[in-house]
Parts: structure tokens; C-alpha cells; sequence
């Protein structure tokens, strides 16, 4: 399948554990060898689940969905057990669900634990922001749903979109690749994304640079790291504009004024769930994250 350009940082023998764990996480729950022999009550964490839920027509079997579930609007509605990273045993078991889908951000392990001494099966998808991992839940929901020849149609269409995605990308690779910067500000003091987060490999599903590599994970945001960094283009979501106060307000912040991207006003926003959810919808931002980049 295929998986360009190569985005994790910790090298393949990581990308073999993971894998590994992936079909361990299938065994334990009892979920390995094919679709469950009836339909389950399912509760999703998070928001690219839920969303391949829907894609695959199996929504009536969703009982629950954690708050990071907002695709599409119907899945709103679903009950919420809390945020994915911060759930509660008595949230999830109060729905009687027979399986628990989520991914490996998903805790406390503790909750997770509860879970399942209750005799609830639970499944995990390990996050590793690679295209695999989109396939990955798509199997996974199609197997728990008893829909494993829909979730195959659905893979082999989102296949056949990421390859287009990645000849559109190879075309531009005579260009210069902008250094961009992914700038989290849902709340609080703005962020910045260093490698090993999901905004750095989508940055360079779509052709561009990081232009914050010296860490990993999110740290605040640093003048003088800022300066040295030097990025042509900012990249943010719409809900961190919306809470910036717009992109008036975003622009008045001094730190900005140090970079070449404040010359220009260089700055792409993109829905949060699907920028960085790495989802069915992942091709679809990867591709105007990358117009936006190159203003094609």
C-alpha cells in the first residue's frame, strides 16, 4: 500500500512494533479473523472512527462517541463519554457497549483497564501518522461492524485517491519546499508542532518542511526559537483562528513579525478533525493543505 513520503521519525523497527501490537490488540479482543458474528453496541474514541462508522453506513450500531467526534454533524448527536484522552469507566460502560474502538492516544490506560475487566471487548489502532494507520481503522470498524467488504471498497477508493494525491505532490518537487509551521491555539498561549505530531507528517504528506525540527511533540511559542526558524508560511486550524480572535487579531501577535510568512500574511487554515485526524477524509487535506502551501 502505498505510503509516501516516509514521516516517522523513530525508524521501522518502531513502525514493526506497532504492527505487532496492532494484531496483538485484535487477538486480546477477541476481534481477530474476520467481522463479529452480530452486530455490536460500539463506542468510538475518536474523531477518524467515528467518522469511517458513518462512511460504512454503520452508525445505527453507535452507541457513544468521545467529544473529538464532530464528522460528520450527526455524529453531534451521539451520546459522549468524554474526552478521548480523559474518559471515565463509569462513561463508557453507562452506554453497555460490546466493543470499545479507539486508538492508542486513548486513556487513561487505568479507564481502559476497567473496561475491560468488564467484560467489554476493546480495540486499538496504533497511532503512528502514517497513511497505513488511515487503512488500518478502516479494517478495523469494517471487521467490528460486520461491513469487511464495504470497509474493502472504502480502502481500495481511498487508495486509489491517495495515489493521485501523491503523483499532484511529486509534480511540485522541482519547486522549493516552503517552510511552514503548524501553530496550535485552540486555547491559551499558542503552541508550535516539532516532529512526531500528526501536524509534521501531514506538512510533509504535502510538501513542505517543518521548520521546527530541534524537538518532538508541541512546545510554546518562542521568539527567539521563532526567529531562527524562519517560516514562509503559518498553518493552523479554523477553531485556533476562531480563538485567536480571527486573523486580524492572529497577525497582531509581535512573535509574528520576526518571520518572513508576517510579510506576505502567509497563512492556511484548515477544519482541526480534518487536518490532523488521519482519517477517511485525510487525502482531501493533505490536498488543500498542500494548494494552500503552493497557492495552486
Amino acid at each position: 500500500m502505498s505510503a509516501w513520503p516516509t514521516v516517522m521519525t523513530s525508524g521501522q523497527a518502531l513502525d514493526r512494533r506497532r504492527c505487532l501490537a496492532w494484531g496483538a490488540g485484535l487477538a486480546a479482543s477477541g476481534l481477530a479473523g474476520g467481522a463479529l458474528a452480530a452486530p455490536a453496541r460500539l463506542v468510538t474514541l475518536g474523531g477518524a472512527l467515528t467518522e469511517v462508522v458513518y462512511a460504512l453506513g454503520a452508525q445505527d450500531q453507535l452507541v457513544g462517541s468521545d467529544t473529538t467526534s464532530t464528522y460528520p454533524e450527526a455524529a453531534q448527536r451521539t451520546a459522549k463519554v468524554g474526552y478521548v484522552r480523559q474518559l471515565s469507566a463509569e462513561g463508557l460502560l453507562s452506554l453497555r457497549p460490546e466493543v470499545v474502538l479507539g486508538t492508542s492516544e486513548a486513556g487513561p490506560q487505568a479507564v481502559l483497564d476497567q473496561v475491560r475487566q468488564a467484560g467489554v471487548r476493546v480495540a486499538l489502532v496504533p497511532v503512528s501518522h502514517q497513511w497505513r494507520e488511515v487503512q488500518s481503522k478502516v479494517e478495523l470498524v469494517g471487521q467490528v461492524t460486520g461491513r469487511v467488504a464495504a470497509a474493502r471498497a472504502l480502502g481500495q477508493a481511498l487508495e486509489a485517491q491517495w495515489a493521485q494525491l501523491g503523483a499532484k505532490v511529486a509534480g511540485r518537487r522541482g519547486q522549493p519546499a516552503p517552510r511552514a509551521l503548524f501553530v496550535l491555539a485552540h486555547a491559551g498561549a499558542p503552541q508550535v508542532a516539532g516532529r512526531g505530531t500528526a501536524a509534521d507528517a501531514v506538512l510533509a504528506y504535502a510538501g513542505a518542511v517543518n521548520a521546527m525540527t530541534g524537538f518532538e511533540g508541541y512546545r510554546p511559542l518562542n521568539a527567539e526559537a521563532l526567529a531562527a526558524a524562519a517560516p514562509e508560511v503559518l498553518v493552523t486550524t479554523h477553531q485556533g483562528l476562531e480563538a485567536q480572535g480571527g486573523a486580524e487579531r492572529f497577525w497582531q501577535r509581535p512573535e509574528w513579525a520576526l518571520t518572513p510568512a508576517f510579510a506576505r500574511r502567509r497563512l492556511v487554515t484548515l477544519e482541526a478533525s480534518h487536518l490532523l485526524g488521519f482519517g477517511p477524509r485525510l487525502p482531501g487535506a493533505v490536498l488543500a493543505l498542500h494548494q494552500g502551501l503552493f497557492g495552486a
